[in-house]
């Protein structure tokens, strides 16, 4: 079962989501099964899930469409996952490309995932009114990559060419930022000083691919500048670990996330490398294939960080109706961070409370 815990929104305070099932006896070990469950079991990763960011952005919208009613627009999916975005446009929200399919004045509320100094220019011709949910720890990349503009060094920024948070962080300096989407692509890098080089990192990568990536960028430039601190956050490099933990020798592994969802498709891989004899990206249980489950005795599940709770237990009843016993919950990291409300909303809900005499 899953216990949600609820922070006033009005005090800027978020959701947080726990389990409450079966724990393993020691953090970071498997459990130990007993004879009678080693025929078939299911390990359940922890922590998996919703991130305080995607926590902050879905709560962002909620509590938009109650402040000011409905339609509350919304540049680009607010987080990676297609149930989300369903549940939230079920509620008033609409989801737009980009901001000339918005009307004039009218409310917009930015994605976890960022957007260029440019976007906000279009929003301010527009006259629109606007809130910033971006994930606090892609505006510290957004940061480091004005500060290494600033001083002028050729930013290279690690990452997957299209995906929304890239282009956000490469607007902030277009002109001192080139992508690196793998090693691949490090023969080919051009810059104008050896001696003044940098990396950055989409936040959502395989921290292992990221590494590599690194690696090979300093081989060619051995002063490559490395950012004051690690840009793949938190959630994604605890999910990492937490599947890693999960993997090694079970026979197949469920990880339940949208296709578009970059630190999802990565815990597949993740998985994979693990030890994992095989493992599948699934939006929810009506995508498991009957098939996978064949000769199948041990299952592991985890999610990605953008993923509700309830997708996850439907998976676990899933395995439950098909005679595997209840998950086992194997923990590798804990998590507590919260983040605030963006400050445009936490001053309309302090007025709207000073209006209505509270």
């Amino acid at each position: 079962m899953a216990a949600t815990l609820w922070h006033g929104a009005d005090s800027g305070r978020l959701r947080v989501t726990a389990y409450d099932g079966p724990m393993s006896t020691e953090i970071g070990m498997p459990p130990v099964l007993s004879p009678e469950e080693a025929e078939k079991a299911v390990l359940l990763a922890a922590p998996r899930g919703y991130c305080a960011g995607v926590d902050r952005a879905v709560v962002t919208v909620e509590t938009a469409l109650e402040l000011y009613g409905s339609p509350v627009y919304v540049r680009k999916q607010i987080v990676h996952n297609k149930h989300v975005v369903a549940d939230l446009e079920a509620r008033g929200a609409v989801f737009v490309e980009e901001l000339d399919e918005v009307p004039t004045g009218a409310t917009v509320v930015f994605s976890a995932h960022g957007v260029s100094p440019e976007v906000h220019r279009q929003a301010e011709v527009r006259e629109l009114k606007t809130i910033d949910a971006t994930c606090p720890l892609v505006t510290k990349v957004h940061h480091e990559a004005k500060r290494f503009a600033a001083e002028d060094y050729d930013i290279l920024l690690i990452g997957h060419e299209g995906h929304e948070e890239v282009e956000g962080t490469a607007g902030e300096a277009p002109e001192h930022i080139q992508l690196v989407q793998s090693p691949a692509d490090v023969p080919h890098i051009v810059v104008r000083d050896p001696s003044r080089v940098a990396w950055l990192s989409q936040t959502t990568l395989s921290v292992d691919e990221t590494l590599e990536t690194v690696a090979a960028i300093r081989e060619r430039f051995p002063e490559l500048l490395d950012p004051p601190s690690d840009d793949i956050c938190y959630a994604t490099q605890n999910r990492q670990l937490a599947v890693k933990e999960i993997s090694p020798g079970t026979d197949l592994v469920i990880v339940v996330g949208s296709g578009n969802s970059s630190n999802s498709v990565r815990l597949v891989e993740v998985a994979l490398e693990a030890g994992a004899k095989a493992a599948y990206r699934v939006d929810d249980a009506s995508e498991i294939s009957e098939a996978w489950l064949e000769g199948v005795r041990t299952v592991s599940v985890t999610s990605g960080a953008s993923v509700p709770e309830a997708l996850v237990q439907g998976v676990l009843e899933f395995l439950r109706e098909r005679g595997y016993p209840d998950a086992r919950a194997v923990h590798s990291a804990e998590e507590s961070l919260i983040f605030a409300l963006p400050k445009e909303l936490r001053r309309d809900l302090k007025l709207a409370r000073q209006s209505a005499g509270e």
